[in-house]
């Protein structure tokens, strides 16, 4: 777990729930087909297993 994780919003967060909608912000997702670079860590895969139903992870 020492690389990087490239995180794509590929589903809009219009009908999620709150919560789902604040992870994907936090991630720095603001529109759909967005990509952002994130270490590798435990607390950023948790948050990408919350809203994996709305985003693609590639690692990298």
């Amino acid at each position: 777990m020492a690389g990087k994780l490239k995180v794509t919003l590929v589903k809009s967060t219009i009908g999620a729930i709150p919560k789902h909608r604040a992870t994907v912000e936090a991630l720095g997702l603001k529109k759909p087909h967005w990509t952002v670079e994130m270490p590798d860590n435990a607390a950023v895969r948790g948050m990408v297993d919350q809203v994996r139903h709305l985003v693609k992870v590639e690692e990298i």
